[in-house]
């Protein structure tokens, strides 16, 4: 038996008619089609499907879509505005903070609400705040620069050097 659910999604409203065992990160790719949201475990490990549910990082592999009812999601694509890249985006573009680029939706997702809570994170504060967040291709090091340069742009400071640590 179906069910019907009204969520907004990035800003757009959306009502839905889903089973009601569908996972949420199923319902953003597969029936919204958004892909920028990606699976890599099922098992909450990897933090690939990161997305904002209310301004809150959570697994989308891990939430049903009906439980997502009445709530409002934000995937990778919605998270630039007016067609300019957040300073998130920008920070991993100029800091070389992804490299296959698998895991930076939910990175940039994460840190997203790591800078909301804390906009001004110390080195190890954003390495334990990406911690549920795997990336098997950086080393992090870019990574957490990336964070800090977004902070420091939401801060309205001068942006830290863009040199990239290649391991």
């Amino acid at each position: 038996m179906l069910k019907e659910i009204t969520i907004t999604v990035n800003g757009q409203q959306h009502t839905l008619e889903v089973e009601p065992r569908l996972l949420l990160v199923h319902m953003i790719r597969e029936v919204l089609n958004l892909t920028g949201t990606h699976i890599g475990c099922d098992t909450s490990s990897c933090g690939a499907c990161t997305i904002l549910l209310d301004g809150k990082s959570i697994k989308s592999c891990t939430v049903l879509a009906v439980q997502a009812n009445g709530k409002s999601i934000t995937t990778i694509e919605g998270v630039a505005q007016d067609n300019q890249l957040s300073p998130l985006q920008e920070g991993f573009k100029e800091n070389h903070g992804l490299h296959c680029g698998f895991c930076t939706p939910g990175m940039i997702l994460r840190a997203t609400e790591l800078l909301a809570q804390n906009p001004n994170p110390t080195e190890e504060e954003i390495r334990w705040g990406i911690a549920g967040n795997l990336c098997r291709c950086t080393g992090y090091n870019n990574i957490v620069k990336a964070i800090q340069y977004a902070g420091a742009k939401i801060r309205g400071e001068e942006l830290p050097s863009t040199e990239p640590e290649f391991v």
